[in-house]
């Protein structure tokens, strides 16, 4: 028995067995990895100091032959040797407009803070939030979670996945030898790295909310819906803030925009074109990226097959009962609509107008379907019609058709399903920033991320700028961030609500009463105007409309 205490005693003095530390910071050992965080300890927050570890890698860089292919899996093995310095962001994943030397291939890292007295085997809630930005451009260091943590004890995690071209490129040469959707497989493979490790930063991996608006609202939706529901998703709820994206383009202009990027590259005479596409310079790369026509559009999230991730439009998966069976809240800004009305209040004057300019996104819009909606939104200028303008009606009609439909679309047929608990809000505080620069906008599309982030304003390029809030946006922020907190810890988000905040009731469908959601709104320096409100019976009605199966095989959402 001597031989193998004395090994064991050796063992601990080299410190395998022991805690590692460093002089940069506190130290979260992986085993095959250390990382060594940044603590700030700020007065009067409820949680004491917050840790963040930033740019740790889950994926292998996708560089070379990896280019065009799903995120690969680290080397996880074996005990490490030294401590990796992770008190910073990761670089920006390549952006559109493209620039070479701003952001990098090389970005499949994610973010965390973390309470900073929790210890590993705590198992606080996490939650990971997937920024937006068209699936084209956005960064994590736009969303900073400090606060959440601060006024929340949870674990909050974000994570940098590809954009445009080098995450979305789509084709039947891709499809044969590489992976469409590689951004929304490398969002996957942050979240299963999640699933391996959080446990390490005190996090609960049997306890995970994702979280995300815009292009990142459908990201999590498209991670909802992934596989058609045929595997178990590696989280147990979902927020989802104004979902954008669409409409999605179909196989012919897949093949169009990947052929483009031949002829822009240099690859299109090639006798192997991905080869070449794979050894295509940083140059090139940016050259296609901001070339290729409509290009914003042309690389985002594709349908890819009945055994693909996203095997068939959202609208339609959601109707058949194809996805993961979670906890929900989603909702949207008051006038999301205006940001997509296609133009500004003086250009909408006729029924021309609003026909030309709304419809200009939705090529593949009958005259027909047209026609009916336009009904269905009567002109200003008829007797009852809820409209004050062609501008409102404009922009509610652009707001229903994605942003305000798909949230109560999926509400209706999770509650249908009565299997979790499901939560709708309606957001009507103006981003102040964007609000001051373009009053007519109102609470425009981005407005609550605002409050949520800290003042947050994002651009092209991971370019961000943050404003103080005065003491009524601290107000709305510290009530949002408590709604959103206390979903991602318990499923209810009224569990750990501020005080003076009302119940957010949950959606009911097929009730005797109407359904109900949280109307969120700026009040006082003391207090919000937050309250609760009936969904109408005419906005369920123009719902169901847009998300009938011929009405979004038109939209292709």
């Amino acid at each position: 028995m001597l031989i193998p205490l004395l090994f064991s005693f050796a063992l601990i003095i080299r410190g395998v067995w022991s805690q590692r530390t460093s002089p940069l910071g506190p130290v979260i050992d992986l085993g095959y990895i250390s990382f060594a965080g940044n603590t700030t300890s700020p007065t009067g927050v409820p949680n004491g100091p917050v840790t963040f570890f930033g740019a740790i890698p889950y994926a292998q860089p996708p560089l070379g032959d990896l280019r065009f292919r799903a995120p690969q899996a680290l080397k996880e093995v074996g005990k490490s040797s030294s401590v990796v310095d992770a008190r910073s962001w990761g670089p920006p994943c390549i952006q559109r407009p493209a620039v070479v030397g701003i952001g990098s291939e090389d970005c499949l890292t994610l973010n965390i803070w973390k309470p900073s007295t929790v210890k590993q085997g705590e198992r606080l809630p996490v939650m990971v939030y997937i920024h937006g930005g068209g699936f084209y451009y956005g960064t994590p260091q736009g969303f900073p979670m400090y606060d959440w943590v601060a006024q929340q004890r949870i674990v909050a995690v974000s994570i940098t996945y590809r954009l445009g071209l080098l995450g979305f490129l789509g084709g039947r040469q891709v499809k044969e030898d590489g992976d469409l959707n590689a951004g929304l497989l490398d969002q996957r493979a942050a979240l299963n790295w999640i699933q391996r490790h959080i446990s390490k930063f005190g996090g609960d991996p049997d306890n995970v909310t994702i979280v995300g608006e815009s292009a990142g609202g459908a990201s999590v939706t498209m991670q909802m819906f992934a596989y058609g529901g045929s595997r178990p998703a590696p989280f147990r709820r979902v927020i989802t803030q104004s979902i954008g994206f669409g409409p999605t383009v179909n196989e012919e202009q897949v093949e169009q925009a990947f052929n483009d990027t031949l002829k822009i590259t240099g690859c299109s005479g090639s006798a192997d074109a991905l080869k070449c596409l794979r050894k295509s310079s940083s140059g090139a790369i940016v050259s296609a990226i901001n070339t290729v026509p409509n290009a914003a559009r042309a690389f985002a999230p594709i349908i890819d097959g009945p055994t693909g991730f996203l095997p068939d439009l959202p609208s339609q998966l959601i109707a058949s009962g194809k996805f993961a069976p979670v906890d929900f809240m989603g909702g949207h800004c008051s006038n999301d609509g205006r940001t997509f009305a296609g133009g500004k209040p003086e250009q909408f004057n006729t029924d021309s107008d609003v026909r030309r300019l709304v419809f200009s996104r939705w090529p593949g819009v009958s005259n027909a379907t047209i026609d009916k909606a336009l009904e269905l939104y009567p002109s200003p200028t008829l007797s009852g019609s809820p409209f004050v303008t062609q501008y409102d009606r404009a922009a509610t009609m652009a707001g229903d058709i994605i942003f305000t439909c798909m949230d109560l679309h999926i509400a209706e047929h999770l509650s249908q399903a009565r299997t979790k608990d499901v939560y709708l809000y309606r957001w009507n505080a103006p981003d102040t920033v964007l609000y001051n620069a373009n009053p007519y906008l109102g609470a425009m599309h981005t407005s609550d991320i605002y409050f949520l982030f800290s003042g947050t304003n994002t651009f092209g390029n991971a370019g961000n700028t943050f404003t103080a809030f005065n003491e009524t946006e601290k107000t709305l922020s510290s009530e949002a961030i408590a709604y959103w907190t206390s979903f991602g810890a318990s499923g209810n988000p009224s569990t750990y609500k501020r005080s003076a905040s009302p119940v957010w009731p949950a959606y009911v469908t097929n009730s005797t009463s109407a359904s109900k959601r949280l109307f969120i709104d700026k009040g006082s320096d003391t207090t919000t105007s937050t309250s609760v409100q009936d969904i109408s019976q005419q906005q369920i009605e123009r719902c169901k409309f847009w998300m009938s199966k011929e009405v979004a095989a038109q939209t292709r959402i």
